[in-house]
């Protein structure tokens, strides 16, 4: 693989809530310099982002309840539907986990149906947050986002503490998706041998904020 196909496979990603505006200006340069194919970025700094990669060909991506789940559906749609309007190409929203783990895995993806519907056109990813999740819970999940009409599954935000992507889950998200469904690893991946790891496991998109360090192992 070349610097470049894995720069069109990244998610280039500036979300700690301490980012200022010239954190995401700074970041759309990198995505810039770098060829990488999307930026994803606070539902609040989309607009920014946006207009800083006009013309570019990088598409930016909001994410939406994040980094909990927890927000009302209401809530989850409203932004999303801002997001788009505000110029994000793709939209990554997390899953209401307590309710999957509850039993009501028809609400989890109900929500997920009607934010898909919200901004049709648009691609959406459905976090999972995997660590937070048994094997079986993990199954269903996939499952329920693939059949609501999301375009990936993600593995995780990477802002709980308690574990990132991993090669065994990302294996798993792709075996219950099937060959044609996205499947996006995130959180904790810093490394090239990490990127390559997952995409040979089966993911087709990386999130990293250390697409620098990644791309700048390929010698081209």
């Amino acid at each position: 693989m070349t610097r470049g196909e894995l720069a069109r496979l990244l998610d280039h990603s500036v979300l700690r809530p301490e980012s200022t505006e010239t954190d995401i200006l700074a970041g759309a340069d990198l995505v810039r310099e770098w060829g990488i194919g999307f930026y994803c970025v606070q539902s609040s700094f989309v607009s920014v982002a946006a207009a800083a990669l006009e013309g570019s060909g990088a598409r930016v991506v909001s994410v939406v309840g994040f980094p909990h789940g927890c927000a009302r559906s209401v809530v989850k749609v409203q932004e999303a539907t801002l997001a788009v309007q505000d110029g994000a190409a793709e939209v990554d929203m997390v899953l209401n986990i307590g309710k999957l783990k509850s039993g009501r895995s028809q609400a989890a993806a109900s929500e997920i149906a009607q934010v898909v519907r919200a901004v049709p056109g648009t691609p959406v990813k459905v976090i999972l947050e995997n660590c937070l999740l048994r094997e079986d819970e993990k199954v269903v999940a996939c499952r329920l986002v693939r059949d609501a009409g999301a375009a990936f599954v993600k593995t995780s935000t990477g802002f709980d503490s308690r574990g990132g992507a991993t090669v065994a889950d990302v294996r798993l998200m792709r075996a219950t998706v099937g060959p044609d469904f996205g499947v996006k690893a995130a959180g904790g991946i810093r490394t090239l041998a990490d990127a390559m790891a997952m995409l040979d496991a089966g993911a087709n998109r990386i999130g990293t904020s250390a697409s620098v360090a990644i791309l700048a192992a390929l010698s081209s």
